[in-house]
């Protein structure tokens, strides 16, 4: 009896298949499919999967005026970025990038309406405030 155990495939038996990861199927790859590279039955791990399903989006749905706010704010990120590009000075541009970037990582928490709405004005005013300085540099 013990001979026929060792010359059994470790992880054959019941408790190698007990102990194997638990693998969940997931559609290939569009490149993949394309190629024909990747075969359906490909495994892919639980833990593969679980990454594969966390999400970037926020776990309660927006109602539209947060919606709405929300793409008022990265609208200004945005041309805050577009502005500061237009720096001449090479160490100027860092510091205003690494300021603006610190800036809104510091209130990516609020949730309050009213000071969302007063940081916004705050944050408009200084890109008009920065435009203004540009174009009297260039001037």
């Amino acid at each position: 009896m013990a001979t026929s155990m060792s010359s059994e495939v470790p992880g054959s038996g019941v408790i190698g298949r007990l102990l194997r990861p638990i693998t969940t199927w997931r559609p290939p790859h569009p490149h993949h499919v394309l190629r024909g590279t990747r075969k359906w039955g490909d495994r892919q791990t639980a833990e593969a999967n679980h990454n594969m399903a966390t999400s970037r989006l926020p776990p309660v749905a927006l109602t539209l005026k947060q919606f709405l706010r929300r793409q008022q704010v990265l609208s200004l990120y945005r041309k805050i970025f577009q502005t500061i590009r237009q720096i001449p000075n090479e160490a100027d541009r860092r510091y205003m990038k690494d300021w603006a970037r610190e800036e809104f990582k510091r209130n990516k928490e609020t949730t309050d309406e009213v000071t969302i709405r007063m940081m916004l004005t705050q944050g408009n005013l200084q890109l008009r405030e920065l435009e203004r300085s540009l174009q009297l540099a260039k001037s």
